[in-house]
């Protein structure tokens, strides 16, 4: 599979959590957490999903996996043959059978953010690690020690740590032992909920260059969730903005941290700290709270907090529009706005 060719195509998904009253537990309103989410990643590529908390990168990165049900829409997900082969015939994911899902597994695999939560603290790290190995049955028993040995040593960690607990690991470490069990089973897509944000600034740094290193070695295709830019700048090729459920803009990492066309991606470049002591950005903040998925606003979901918002952002829903080649944006005024980035450092 050529690093041009679609792994991973999401179309209209949405993902709505219903908010029950009353003693009949009726449902009176829906939580949008995901809001018609549409989506490519390439093979081989590190895709960025960016946005404040709380606007759905985690719910989609999970709806995409089916660790959480999509209420509607299509995952597209490109499957290994029956041959091994990876250039596969696309399967959806969201309305996958139990038996295909259980091979799609082996295909799609997620670090979580915390890496003391994510372990069982009742089970030694070859445990932990060869669990997939052994829920899948692809590894001999006899054989099984040796592949955990071998992922162990692809992310750091030695022999005389197998018989360990969690609890006996710095963060840092941990974090390595997420990354080696979610590797066992030789995934095509690894999706990467917040992996660093748990960690101390010296180990982050760490866990993303080897996460680099893993993605040359292993040839693997990483949707990256997080909310540092810093980190997003260095270790994606293509980043998407997500507010309130809906992706607002969608570019190459470069010409979106030099040009972005969306005011809220405005706002969150305007954060990013610029390694040059005689550059004084100007701060960004935005106005009022994030509003409610229950009860969103009309016309585009921004415009509350918008400095740049006209009357026809309250009433109208803005389109997905190409403003480049590769560059997405939905906002009704990204062509007659003259946004500021990040200064290169």
């Amino acid at each position: 599979m050529t690093t041009q060719e679609t792994l991973l195509d999401i179309r209209a998904l949405r993902k709505f959590f219903p908010v029950r009253k009353g003693a009949l537990q009726r449902i009176v309103a829906q939580v949008k957490a995901v809001d018609g989410v549409d989506l490519s990643i390439r093979a081989g590529e590190t895709l960025a999903l960016v946005g404040e908390s709380g606007c759905g990168k985690t719910t989609t990165g999970r709806t995409i996996l089916r660790l959480i049900e999509p209420t509607s829409g299509e995952i597209l997900f490109r499957s290994r043959s029956a041959t091994g082969d990876i250039a596969g015939n696309m399967t959806d994911v969201a309305t996958a059978t139990p038996a295909q899902l259980r091979l799609l597994r082996r295909d799609m695999q997620i670090i979580f953010q915390d890496p003391y939560a994510s372990l069982n603290p009742r089970m030694t790290i070859a445990e932990i690690v060869g669990e997939p190995l052994k829920i899948q049955g692809l590894v001999p028993s006899s054989e099984r020690e040796a592949r955990v040995l071998e992922l162990l040593r692809a992310v750091g960690l030695g022999a005389d740590q197998l018989r360990r607990y969690p609890h006996e690991f710095s963060g840092g470490q941990r974090q390595r032992i997420g990354i080696a069990r979610a590797l066992a089973l030789k995934p095509q897509l690894v999706v990467a909920d917040e992996p660093v944000s748990a960690l101390d600034v010296s180990i982050q740094a760490q866990v993303i260059n080897l996460l680099q290193d893993l993605q040359e070695a292993f040839g693997l295709t990483y949707l990256f969730i997080a909310h540092d830019l810093s980190v997003v700048k260095h270790i994606a090729n293509r980043v998407a903005v997500m507010y309130l459920g809906r992706i607002v803009e969608l570019a190459p990492t470069e010409e979106l941290f030099g040009n972005p066309k969306h005011p809220y991606t405005e706002a969150l470049m305007s954060a990013v700290p610029v390694a040059d002591p005689d550059f004084k950005a100007e701060r960004i903040l935005l106005a009022g709270d994030v509003p409610s998925p229950v009860n969103p606003p009309t016309g585009c979901h921004f415009h509350p907090r918008c400095r740049y918002a006209q009357e026809i952002c309250k009433t109208q829903t803005p389109t997905n529009r190409a403003t480049s080649e590769q560059h997405f944006v939905t906002c009704h005024r990204a062509d007659e706005l003259s946004l500021r980035g990040v200064r290169a450092s």
